[in-house]
């Protein structure tokens, strides 16, 4: 279980965790399958039993702690290369959001952005990336697609997640 500690630095005020290996704990536990497919399901439940065909999960990886309340939209390539936005939303307390319940779900490109800038913000941190942008492409509308983001002030990772 993470301890947090506040340390007083003349005006300014940090949360450090005790460890490190309490921050990659933590972030471990987050990307556990077990949990991920319970977390899945609580998604699933929250939207009237429909598991969306795409979901994300972000984690701070710099705290330790998923993302809440990331300022997300979802956009689709036209054929002429510009972007038609499909939907927009927020990830949960738990960093997680699901998009697509009520949208026809085709082959295609599509877009995830990121408002980081926002998250880090709200979060009394000064990050270096103001949004994060993620373009995939999916070829096989029947399966469910996972688009995780790892993220700190000064990177962030993504990969197709299960």
């Amino acid at each position: 279980m993470l301890s947090p500690k506040i340390v007083h630095a003349s005006q300014f005020v940090t949360l450090e965790l005790s460890s490190k290996k309490e921050r990659l704990e933590t972030t471990l536990r987050h990307l556990n399958r077990t949990e991920a497919k319970q977390n899945l399901t609580k998604i699933t439940m929250s939207s009237g039993g429909v598991v969306p065909p795409l979901t994300t999960h972000i984690l701070d990886t710099a705290r330790g702690v998923p993302a809440a309340n990331v300022p997300m939209i979802l956009y689709i390539r036209e054929v002429d290369g510009s972007w038609r936005q499909l939907e927009a939303g927020y990830t949960n307390h738990d960093g997680r959001g699901g998009f697509l319940r009520d949208l026809n779900w085709q082959e295609a490109v599509y877009k995830l952005y990121f408002d980081t800038d926002k998250y880090f913000k709200n979060s009394g941190v000064t990050g270096f990336y103001p949004y994060v942008e993620v373009v995939f492409q999916i070829r096989d509308p029947s399966q469910h697609y996972h688009v995780p983001l790892l993220l700190s002030p000064y990177g962030y990772s993504t990969y197709r997640g299960s």
